[in-house]
């Protein structure tokens, strides 16, 4: 029992030791690829390369700004900051400096909107975004507002935001029940709200007349020879088209069935 005590115990110990040992050795793998991120700020794009390269770093230019402080070409911001210790193989973000604004910023609002981007781009300006928005009465593609404003000075980046017209979608309704009542005050009503009257039909009488035993024929009235009514404004409607409570645009038609 006790030599099968004593065994437990060393092979407890070699787990716990191998355990620590494998610990060590992540951690120093883990270390021993870190490394502390140099300041390139003020350097141009080519020598941040060279200094960063030794240190299994790449260098991206994500942004351009303008500054009157930091002569054009020349490093501004970088993103891991200086002092920040990584893996090596990161990449290193910069903005780089475009130098003072040298370009005025063009009024492009009530151009359209291919206007207004050539605008801006034979100017070394850039699209930032383009917004949308729908205003009843007002044409579709014109610039409606523009971010920076025209003329602006100590413009941050040559980038322009543009809010573009476009055209309204119609009105939506929904379709009332008008089943019972009058089509002349149907009609009115719809016409009113700026609807259509289409197609409206007669809906066809129900067969009253008896059979003759051996005629397959119903005996002949009068009022079968007669003429096909007509529907009036005091004819009351029994089925519509667009049935009620479907959705309906401005403008659209409708079609009624009275008796």
């Amino acid at each position: 029992m006790k030599s099968f005590f004593r065994f437990a115990m060393m092979a407890l110990v070699l787990v716990v030791v191998a355990l620590v040992s494998a610990l060590t050795a992540m951690r120093f793998a883990i270390h021993g690829q870190e490394i502390q991120v140099p300041s390139v700020i003020g350097l141009t794009p080519a020598d941040a390369e060279r200094v960063v390269s030794g240190l299994g770093m790449q260098v991206e230019v994500e942004r351009q700004y303008y500054s009157p402080q930091i002569p054009e070409g020349r490093i501004m911001t970088q993103l891991p900051v200086p002092g920040t210790k990584v893996r090596r193989g990161w990449q290193l973000r910069v903005a780089q400096s475009m130098g003072p604004q040298r370009v005025a910023i063009p009024d492009v609002t009530k151009e359209s909107e291919r206007a207004a981007e050539w605008n801006l781009r034979r100017r070394g300006l850039e699209i930032a975004s383009t917004a949308e928005i729908q205003i009843p009465g007002m044409p579709a593609d014109h610039v409606l507002a523009q971010s920076p404003p025209p003329n602006a000075n100590q413009v941050a980046a040559p980038r322009t935001s543009l809010l573009v017209t476009i055209t309204a979608d119609p009105a939506a309704y929904v379709m009332p029940n008008f089943t019972g009542q009058p089509l002349g005050t149907a009609a009115k009503t719809l016409q009113d709200a700026g609807f259509k009257l289409g197609n409206v039909s007669v809906a066809p009488p129900l067969a009253s007349n008896p059979v003759v035993p051996g005629n397959a024929q119903p005996n002949p009235t009068p009022e079968s020879n007669a003429a096909s009514p007509q529907p009036s404004p005091a004819s009351m409607i029994v089925t519509q088209w667009p049935p009620a409570g479907q959705k309906i645009l401005a403008g659209a038609v409708m079609n009624f069935e009275v008796k």
